[in-house]
Order: C-alpha cells, then sequence, then structure tokens
C-alpha cells in the first residue's frame, strides 16, 4: 500500500463526512431531524456509518424511552425490524449505578473510569451478554452490531409494537412459563456462565407464547463477585411473582440448587 501523506489522510476523512453527510440529506425525515435534537454528533455520526454501511435502512419513532437509553424502532434493507438502542451519556448517579456491575469484570480491566468510556463499555457488555445467551439457546434479543453507545438488536414484536411484558401480559400458562425461566436461568448459569441481575416481570417479555428476556446490560458472569447475591435476587423476583399468579413454586434455595448443578433441572 502506497504512503499516505497527512494531507491525503484529512482529504479521506473529509471525503467519508461529506459522503455521510448526503447520505443524511437523501434520508432526511422528521425521525431524523428528532435524532439530531436529541443526540450529540459522535452518537449522530455512528447512527449514519450503520445507514451508509447499510445496516440500518430506515429508523422510525421512539419505542421505549428511559432515564439511561432510548430505543428505536427500525428496519434493515431486507426489511427486517430493528431494535436500534442508543445508551445516553448521564448523570454521574447512573455512572455510579453501573460500575458495580463492570467492576470485576475481566472483559472490562483497564477501563477508563469516565463517563463516555463507561458508557460504551457497558453498550459492548449488553451486546456481549446477548452474543452469549443467544449461543446458549436463551431466548433474547439476537444482538446484531454494536459501536459506542449504539446497539442494534432483533426486534420483539411487530409492526413497531413491542411485546408486552410479562407484568403487562401475564402468561396464559403460569406453571410452564415459570418452568421455562428456570430452564434460561440454568442455561445462563452452566453455559453463558451468566447471571442474569435484574430479572422481573417488567424486563421479561411474551412473543409468541414464549418469555424473551431483554435488558441484558447489568448481567455478570458467574464469576463475579456479585453473581450469587444476584442470582438469588432474581429467583426470589421469580417466586414472588409466579406465587401471585398461583403457582407453587420452589423454594429460592431449591432453584438455586436446580440453576447451579450441572445436572438436568
Amino acid at each position: 500500500m502506497p504512503f499516505e501523506t497527512r494531507v491525503e489522510k484529512r482529504l479521506r476523512r473529509k471525503e467519508k463526512r461529506y459522503e455521510t453527510e448526503q447520505l443524511m440529506k437523501e434520508k432526511r425525515s422528521e425521525e431524523y431531524e428528532a435524532l439530531e435534537e436529541v443526540f450529540d454528533r459522535s452518537t449522530l455520526m455512528v447512527i449514519y456509518d450503520f445507514l451508509n454501511k447499510g445496516t440500518i435502512n430506515e429508523i422510525y419513532g421512539v419505542v421505549k424511552a428511559g432515564k439511561e437509553s432510548r430505543v428505536y424502532w427500525g428496519k434493515d434493507r431486507q426489511g427486517n425490524e430493528l431494535a436500534i438502542k442508543i445508551y445516553l451519556t448521564v448523570s454521574a448517579e447512573f455512572r455510579k449505578g453501573i460500575l458495580k456491575y463492570i467492576e470485576g469484570d475481566p472483559r472490562f480491566t483497564g477501563l477508563r473510569r469516565d463517563t463516555r468510556s463507561l458508557i460504551f463499555a457497558w453498550a459492548q457488555k449488553e451486546y456481549k451478554n446477548l452474543e452469549l445467551a443467544t449461543k446458549a439457546k436463551v431466548r433474547v434479543p439476537k444482538p446484531i452490531a454494536v459501536k459506542n453507545n449504539v446497539l442494534i438488536m432483533e426486534f420483539i414484536g411487530e409492526e413497531g409494537v413491542t411485546a408486552p411484558s410479562m407484568k403487562e401480559l401475564p402468561p396464559k400458562n403460569p406453571e410452564k412459563t415459570y418452568q421455562t425461566l428456570l430452564g434460561y436461568l440454568k442455561k445462563l448459569y452452566t453455559k453463558a456462565e451468566l447471571v442474569h441481575g435484574d430479572l422481573s416481570e417488567y424486563n421479561i417479555m411474551i412473543w409468541r407464547g414464549r418469555p424473551v428476556l431483554f435488558d441484558m446490560s447489568q448481567a455478570v458472569l458467574t464469576s463475579h463477585p456479585m453473581a450469587e447475591f444476584l442470582l438469588r435476587r432474581d429467583l426470589t423476583n421469580l417466586n414472588k411473582f409466579f406465587s401471585k399468579l398461583g403457582v407453587e413454586v420452589s423454594s429460592v434455595e431449591e432453584c438455586y440448587r436446580k440453576v447451579t448443578s450441572l445436572g438436568e433441572t
């Protein structure tokens, strides 16, 4: 490859920026204008890069908005629906809250502690956790791509309407769903070596009769110092919800033994 001068590099960067800006003009819509009002330039450039690559073809409205992130509905070039999760570079309180889930994770040793670096790591963490869960055959949104604070996943729902959470629509067969979820936690623990860490009826969707776990950013490796505490908390939350639905739940200790043992559930 011939030597590239600083001037040539600068020109190439300008050309790329120009191409991105032209792409933005071509795809101009109210939604893109709304994105520009909310997000900083670096976030917008990541989104435009995904547009340029064809990972995203269209972005529509917000389907979920929280303090830490916003999820947009989109589609790729094949018309497949996407969930585009954009993490906000937010408050010091959130920064402090996520540190306990990142510290002790060997995947993020040597991480800088500034807010931007932590948010980028948080997005990477969710992507990697979704990958591990998918390989373990746990039903979660399939991860598609991640860059900086933008994560693209499979959309769970149809035509921009997200599947209901278990809180919004309790399962028709609660006993079966309870056992399925215990099976998910076992696969997470023994195959993916993960603990969800924030499991409740609020972050389990019911889609086509099956539970789907989401919000995996805080999930920790089983080697994490907080793993045992978090797993017991997850099991306590599950038992509390399903016992209200009339399910005869096992004790947390029995559930813990089943989930963490290498044998069959």
